[in-house]
C-alpha cells in the first residue's frame, strides 16, 4: 500500500500526541507519511528536534502555498477544530482518521472522517462517532452511543451505554456520564464530574453530581 502524506494542524501537546498515534499506526506497515506541523504559533525548535518533526508554517501560509494533502487536527477545543476543518476542507485538503493500534472495538462501530482514537481507548458495540471527534487516552465509549461531530472526550472519561453527545461537546478528564443521557450541543462537562441527568446546550456543568456552573454560549 502506498504511503499517504499527512500534516498535523496544531503543534501543542495534543498535536504532538497525534504524531505518536500516527507512528503507532505505522508500526506494522507504513501507510501515513508525516510531513510536519502546521501552527500559527511557532513551536519550540528543540522540542521538534527531539521528536524528529518539522514546522511548516502558519495555517494561512500553508493553505495558500501547499497542494492538497491529508490532515488531522491536533486541537482540543471543539469550536476551533470545527473552524479549522472548514478552512482545510474548502482548500481541498482531506481529513484522515487515526486509530491507535491498542484501541479496541466491538461489532458495528462507525467512525467519521478525521476522527482520532488514542491509545487504550475502548469502544464497544453499535457506536457512531462523527467527523473530527477525538476520543483520548484510556476513555471508554459504551454500547449504543451516538457521538456527534467535533466532540472531545478527554483522557479516562467513562461514557456509559446509550449516551448521546451532541456537536462540539467537551468532556473533561476523568468524568463519567450515566447511561441513557444526552449532553447538549456546545456544552462542557468539567474534569471529574459525574453526570446523572441530561445537560442542556451551551452550558458548563461540574461536580459530583454535576450541576450547571455557567453558560458556555
Amino acid at each position: 500500500m502506498a504511503s499517504r502524506n499527512i500534516v498535523i494542524v496544531g503543534a501543542g501537546g495534543h498535536g504532538r500526541e497525534l504524531l505518536d498515534v500516527i507512528r503507532a499506526q505505522n508500526s506494522n506497515h507504513e501507510t501515513l507519511k508525516f510531513v510536519g506541523f502546521v501552527s500559527d504559533e511557532k513551536p519550540d525548535p528543540k522540542l521538534l528536534l527531539r521528536i524528529e518533526a518539522d514546522w511548516l508554517g502558519s495555517v494561512e501560509d500553508f493553505l495558500e502555498n501547499s497542494a492538497p494533502t491529508g490532515f488531522t487536527l491536533g486541537v482540543g477545543n471543539p469550536l476551533t477544530r470545527m473552524q479549522l476543518a472548514s478552512r482545510f476542507d474548502t482548500a481541498g485538503h482531506e481529513p484522515v482518521t487515526l486509530i491507535h493500534p491498542s484501541a479496541t472495538f466491538g461489532a458495528d462501530v462507525t467512525l467519521g472522517e478525521g476522527v482520532v482514537i488514542a491509545s487504550h481507548v475502548s469502544v464497544t458495540t453499535n457506536v457512531r462517532i462523527g467527523d473530527h471527534s477525538h476520543i483520548n487516552i484510556n476513555a471508554t465509549v459504551s454500547h449504543d452511543c451516538r457521538v456527534s461531530r467535533f466532540v472531545t472526550v478527554s483522557p479516562s472519561c467513562s461514557v456509559s451505554g446509550s449516551v448521546t453527545l451532541r456537536e462540539r461537546v467537551f468532556l473533561g478528564v476523568n468524568c463519567a456520564i450515566r447511561q441513557g443521557l444526552t449532553i447538549g450541543e456546545g456544552s462542557v462537562v468539567g474534569a471529574g464530574a459525574v453526570v446523572l441527568s441530561d445537560v442542556d446546550s451551551n452550558i458548563t456543568v461540574a461536580g459530583v453530581p454535576a450541576r450547571q456552573i455557567r453558560s458556555s454560549g
